[in-house]
């Protein structure tokens, strides 16, 4: 019998590396938006701030209202030597997982200096080597990271970010991300009463973006890829927004594929959406049937990884190959500060 199971190799796709974006464009929705329509099987391609010609009375949008930290802290040893620390979970009040390099000079016991107000202890290490470190300081915690911290950019953006503000979207409240839910990026504030003027629902959750959003799938497999765990949180008030909205026939739009990963993983069996918090490690790939959201805003992401795989659960596997095919021959922006699709 053949095997039919997806090998990672099948979303794989050329892509010319001046195509991936290294600074965000300005204004925020003046950015390109590729229009997938599945029902017609017709692209077509607009600018982001058009997304109001294909939005409709009665939708909902859904945004993640994360906050980026800035979790990315350079620390010293008391010989001087240099490192490292990026910030992922936060465990209680002032304990961490953070990833350290280099990881050898973080063993447990060690105390390093980050500034006169926060230095941090090493207490343990996890199963894939990532560190616990307990922060010591006077104040308020997130004061000081903002002041020590710097933005945890992607790998593959080089250069650097003149401006903290332009990796948040303009609705982030809740600290506690390592990346940001980069189709919220496109959003204006005049853009969204635009929307919500139109009739437009504009509800919000939470997922904290952690930094297995940039970690790739090493299993040829995809299957047996391994998803990193991620907070999410859903509200009794916008379960119940949604739900309503479900009932009613109406269309929930995810703004991002964190957005997705929060809906689908909080809506159960009988499509209803649960108001709840809690880890989630849910994988999306083809041939997934989708209980909560009815259409995506997104960005286009890296070969073989595991947000194309999500988005390729909508559109079919073949047909988001093809999709990527035209981005690139239309000489789309790619990944976080690139342009944005739309599927309907």
């Amino acid at each position: 019998m053949q095997d039919t199971r997806y090998k990672k190799s099948d979303f794989y796709y050329e892509l010319p590396p001046e195509l991936i974006a290294q600074t965000p464009i300005e204004p925020r929705d003046s950015s390109r938006l590729l229009v997938y329509d599945r029902a017609t099987d017709r692209t077509e391609h607009r600018i982001f701030r058009d997304i109001c010609d294909y939005l409709r009375k009665g939708d909902v949008l859904v945004v993640n209202n994360t906050r980026v930290l800035p979790a990315r802290i350079y620390a010293h040893t008391e010989h001087g030597g240099a490192l490292e620390i990026l910030l992922l979970k936060r465990l209680d009040k002032n304990t961490w997982e953070v990833l350290a390099k280099p990881g050898r000079k973080c063993a447990v016991g060690k105390s390093f200096e980050i500034s006169d107000e926060l230095s941090f202890t090493v207490r343990g290490v996890t199963e894939s080597g990532e560190r616990i470190v307990e922060f010591s300081y006077d104040g308020v915690f997130e004061n000081i990271l903002e002041r020590v911290g710097t933005m945890p950019l992607p790998p593959y953006i080089k250069q650097k970010l003149e401006d903290k503000e332009r990796y948040q979207t303009v609705y982030a409240q809740r600290d506690g991300s390592a990346a940001a839910p980069t189709a919220g990026l496109h959003f204006t504030p005049e853009l969204l009463d635009k929307v919500r003027a139109m009739g437009v629902e504009v509800v919000e959750i939470l997922l904290h973006v952690g930094l297995g959003t940039f970690r790739p799938v090493k299993e040829e497999i995809i299957t047996d890829h391994k998803m990193h765990g991620e907070y999410y949180e859903v509200t009794q008030a916008a379960a119940d927004r949604i739900n309503a909205a479900k009932r009613e026939g109406r269309r929930v739009i995810a703004v991002g594929t964190t957005s997705v990963r929060t809906l689908e993983s909080a809506t159960g069996d009988d499509g209803i959406l649960r108001a709840e918090s809690g880890e989630t490690h849910i994988f999306i790939y083809p041939p997934y049937k989708f209980k909560c959201v009815d259409c995506l805003i997104t960005n286009f992401h890296l070969p073989e990884s595991t947000l194309i795989m999500l988005v390729a659960a909508m559109t079919g596997r073949e047909k988001i190959l093809d999709i990527y095919a035209e981005a690139v021959r239309e000489r789309y922006r790619f990944f976080s500060f690139g342009d944005a699709m739309l599927v309907l």
